[in-house]
């Protein structure tokens, strides 16, 4: 059996899901009770109190004494068929009201009609041949005393330990809750400060989470110097290439040249890699559509043909603008590389926010956008490499710099110009 229709009614949330634990079987457990208390309980009082009046009336009937009515404390009173009632009464929700009539009919010979107005009191009327005997008496003479009393008990108890255990439950998860904040800006590259607490288990976790997040943090330092040494070596030499080519036949050195400069444009490229992380800096609050006007402006001056097909929405979201900046330049130079023109797109709701680069270009077809954000991967059949000499990290760049604020590097087809489309998508 199936129970997969449930999660759409189960919260989310961890403190929800602690509180419904806790309601669900206070909540099942009182109703229980009650049921069965009140069944058995209150029904079989009800009922021998019942039985008990019913041979006091009887034994009244049969004995015709003026002193037993006083005796037995009830109020016995003769009247004419006119008097009486034309029907039983009794109000919908007394529940022990219907074991008292039942009894009664079963156990007094010649009842005509049962009245139960309220707690406080009750009729009987009783025929004996032409004549109508009023039997009047307390309510309580038939049913047990303030029944309510132990449904108060129960719901007034039951609420104060269910809040009693949720304070304390609560207090149990709020380490837990503050691991998961720090995770969630770790992922998008936040440092939150954050010191291991509550359970041994929850302490556990949050002490292999810092050694996790640690371990992270120095592998990206040491792959960024690792990359900025070896591009800040690779300098030097190419540095005197070019000096010693330039003193030999235009002609000769100029395939050369050519060489050099790729070789140039792939230590910048390798630079730009490792200054991803060590350059951006922390995270601000960020308006993107200024942010994206100031891309585009540059790209125009340039000679470049970009232009901004529209911004929608406006607001900050925290952002590291160097790194967006980077990001959202490398998909400018790649679609007019690759096409004849670039429109940009900024969309900002209230959940995330979304820019789009698209061209005119091949784009990338369906089966190779995975590898195509993958570093130093160049996609000749799909990307015309003669219209630049891309070393194969731009996209891997964008990609790496939106996945550090938490969002991710979406590529498509873009029905408007029909080449690649480049969405940034981070969450708010």
């Amino acid at each position: 059996m199936s129970f997969r229709w449930l999660k759409d009614y189960v919260p989310r949330g961890l403190n929800a899901r602690a509180l419904l634990i806790l309601i669900l079987p206070v909540v099942t457990v009182q109703l229980v009770v009650s049921v069965v208390f009140i069944q058995r309980h209150f029904e079989g009082v009800t009922v021998q109190l019942t039985d008990q009046l019913a041979r006091q009336v009887n034994a009244i009937l049969s004995v015709e004494e003026p002193w037993l009515p006083a005796m037995l404390d009830l109020r016995v009173e003769e009247m004419t068929e006119a008097d009486m009632p034309p029907a039983d009464t009794r109000r919908w929700y007394d529940f022990s009201g219907r074991v008292v009539m039942r009894e009664l009919r079963n156990d007094v010979a010649g009842l005509e009609r049962i009245v139960l107005p309220n707690d406080q009191e009750a009729q009987l009327y009783v025929r004996r041949g032409d004549l109508v005997y009023a039997f009047m008496f307390d309510r309580d003479r038939v049913s047990a005393s303030n029944p309510h009393q132990l449904l108060v008990n129960m719901v007034v108890f039951g609420g104060l330990m269910t809040a009693i255990a949720y304070l304390y439950l609560r207090n149990q998860l709020r380490p837990i809750t503050r691991l998961a904040r720090a995770a969630e800006a770790f992922g998008r590259g936040r440092h939150m400060p954050y010191a291991p607490a509550g359970a041994v288990e929850v302490r556990a976790a949050g002490n292999a989470f810092l050694d996790m997040r640690a371990r992270i943090e120095r592998q990206i330092e040491q792959r960024t110097l690792m990359l900025s040494g070896v591009s800040h070596d690779l300098r030097t030499p190419l540095t005197r290439l070019r000096l010693g080519l330039s003193m030999i036949d235009e002609d000769e050195a100029e395939p050369l040249l050519r060489d050099v400069d790729d070789m140039q444009a792939l230590v910048d490229a390798f630079l730009d890699f490792a200054r991803d992380n060590a350059e951006s800096g922390e995270a601000e609050p960020t308006d993107p559509a200024s942010l994206v006007r100031s891309v585009v402006a540059d790209a125009v001056r340039s000679g470049r043909d970009v232009r901004l097909s529209g911004i929608d929405g406006e607001g900050r979201v925290a952002l590291r603008p160097v790194a967006i900046r980077r990001a959202v330049e490398n998909l400018v130079s790649n679609a007019v590389r690759y096409g004849t023109r670039c429109e940009v797109g900024v969309r900002l709701t209230e959940k995330s926010l979304r820019i789009r680069i698209e061209d005119d270009g091949p784009g990338i077809s369906p089966d190779r956008r995975e590898d195509a954000m993958r570093p130093f991967v160049r996609l000749d059949p799909s990307r015309n490499q003669d219209r630049g000499t891309g070393v194969g990290l731009g996209l891997a760049i964008a990609a790496d710099i939106a996945r550090a604020h938490g969002g991710v590097l979406r590529l498509g087809t873009s029905e408007t110009l029909g080449g690649l489309r480049a969405d940034i998508v981070i969450a708010r």
